[in-house]
């Protein structure tokens, strides 16, 4: 389980942004943070995945801490995927990082291999995204954190994405917590909405 134990966080000199917040997601859930823009959504993503730090309260996957090095059982895919790589690299030098990307992912990402010879500023931001979740899924998470994931992405390669990634989350029992402003995607996709 995806624990988040009473966190607080606020960024310096700010109001909290959230205060002793719990939540507790189980393996296959899927999970939609509902709030309006400016309330937190986007930072609470961050400290699920150990992007951010709490000042107070703890984020544990089955009682235990996430690590301070290595692949963490939490992932996220943020809403900016041109921060996500880095510029000087080629895309499969980053990619790499998480092991070896299946080509039948890519494919089903509709993902052109030969973006990976490029570097990120060479590619839109859609497919920069596509590669994002090609290579977080290749790390294997055990919770998936998507935070606006599609807002980039044309109506047909958003169902293309989402299809990959709620497949890939029900095959490996996957916990899903995601953020959209899309009321029917969120009833289509989340079997538990939180109100933040």
């Amino acid at each position: 389980m995806l624990e988040a134990r009473s966190i607080t966080f606020a960024y310096q000199g700010s109001e909290p942004v959230f205060h002793d917040l719990t939540l507790e997601v189980s393996p296959g859930e899927r999970i939609a943070l509902d709030a309006p823009s400016g309330t937190g959504k986007t930072t609470l993503c961050k400290v699920l995945a150990g992007y951010l730090r709490p000042q107070r309260g703890e984020v544990l996957v089955d009682g235990s801490p996430l690590p301070k090095r290595g692949v963490s059982p939490v992932q996220l895919v943020s809403q900016h995927p041109e921060l996500a790589f880095d510029p000087r690299l080629r895309l499969g030098d980053s990619l790499a990082e998480a092991g070896a990307v299946p080509s039948d992912l890519l494919e089903a990402l509709d993902a052109d291999p030969a973006w990976l010879e490029r570097r990120p500023a060479e590619l839109s931001g859609g497919e920069l995204q596509r590669l994002c979740v090609a290579r977080t899924l290749t790390a294997r998470p055990r919770y998936l954190v998507a935070d606006e994931i599609s807002t980039m992405l044309d109506a047909v390669t958003q169902a293309r994405v989402w299809h990959v990634i709620l497949d890939w989350c029900a095959r490996e029992h996957t916990g899903l917590v995601f953020v959209t402003h899309s009321d029917a995607l969120r009833a289509r996709i989340a079997t538990r909405v939180v109100e933040l």
